[in-house]
């Protein structure tokens, strides 16, 4: 906002209300009457709007007032500006309404498949006439939404680092060395990440919950993984495993779609599952209704 529109908007608006109040009663008696003010405060107001402004708002007759061609064309404004207004607040009341409600809830797409469904599934069993904004994508976006406010709470991996968040670690889930059918790992009962150190990997991109976990799992096993192929899928990162062109590190799949490649268990290799919400901001009713039902979920195991 440039400073001249500052300050006019300085000038304006504390006193639009009462404008709208005499513009429409056409009478500063019945004006004051219904904007539950003093005649006299609501006299000056007016004219003080009218000396900011440097115009005449207003053709008095009296303690009739009738609106000059300057307050016709400010009446235009302001009644948009005040609809504006009250829609915008009726819209967050709505939002914090504990039956009707908004909740936005962020999360990675490697746990939408079991998990979230299952989430919103009791939620919505609770909550029925609340409206749940979905976001799902990799943590670094998840975590822009949340900073953002466009969203409440995000389930992630890894936990974040971010100053102005809360972090509630919710789980440890095993990750294991995805191989082909036939690898040397294959009849494995575990592996030791760093054996797989001159591996071909396929992951996640950058950004993504899955990519952290292995960089961090590798940097620990004394090497920097060999990428060979990167994307944002789970079924697609196994669909590359079958076809023999890498491995990978991931969370056992909730559904198996290959029956030709194996998870080997990799002793000490987990990622942090975390629900994390901003630091010092007042969840809806139906935000924190989500949030007590994802941390049950999780104690339950």
């Amino acid at each position: 906002m440039a400073v001249d529109d500052a300050d006019i908007l300085a000038a304006t608006a504390p006193r639009l209300a009462r404008f709208l109040a005499v513009a429409h009663a056409e009478h500063v008696t019945r004006a004051a009457r219904d904007a539950a003010v003093p005649q006299s405060t609501l006299s000056r107001s007016i004219a003080r709007l009218e000396a900011e402004l440097g115009v005449e708002l207003f053709v008095r007759s009296g303690r009739t007032m009738r609106l000059s061609r300057a307050g016709r064309i400010l009446l235009r404004y302001a009644e948009r500006a005040a609809a504006e207004i009250v829609a915008g607040v009726q819209e967050i009341r709505g939002e914090a309404d504990p039956v009707r409600g908004r909740v936005g809830f962020a999360f990675l797409a490697a746990l939408g498949g079991v998990d979230v469904p299952r989430l919103l599934r009791e939620f919505r069993a609770a909550h029925p006439h609340a409206r749940c904004d979905l976001v799902q994508g990799a943590h670094a976006i998840l975590m822009e939404r949340l900073r953002a406010g466009d969203v409440d709470l995000a389930l992630t991996s890894p936990a974040p680092d971010d100053v102005g968040v809360e972090i509630e670690l919710l789980d440890e889930d095993p990750l294991y060395l995805v191989v082909p059918a036939g690898h040397r790992f294959a009849d494995r009962t575990s592996v030791d990440l760093a054996e797989a150190a001159d591996e071909p990997f396929i992951g996640f991109l950058p950004g993504y919950g899955l990519r952290a976990a292995l960089d961090r799992h590798a940097r620990r096993a004394g090497f920097r993984p060999r990428m060979v192929f990167e994307g944002g899928d789970g079924e697609i990162v196994r669909g590359l495993v079958s076809a023999g062109l890498g491995v990978a590190l991931l969370p056992a799949a909730a559904h198996p779609t290959h029956d030709d490649i194996v998870e080997v268990p990799v002793p000490g290799a987990f990622r942090a599952i975390a629900l994390v919400t901003a630091a010092g901001r007042t969840l809806s009713p139906p935000a924190a209704a989500l949030r007590q039902i994802v941390r049950a979920h999780y104690r339950a195991g």
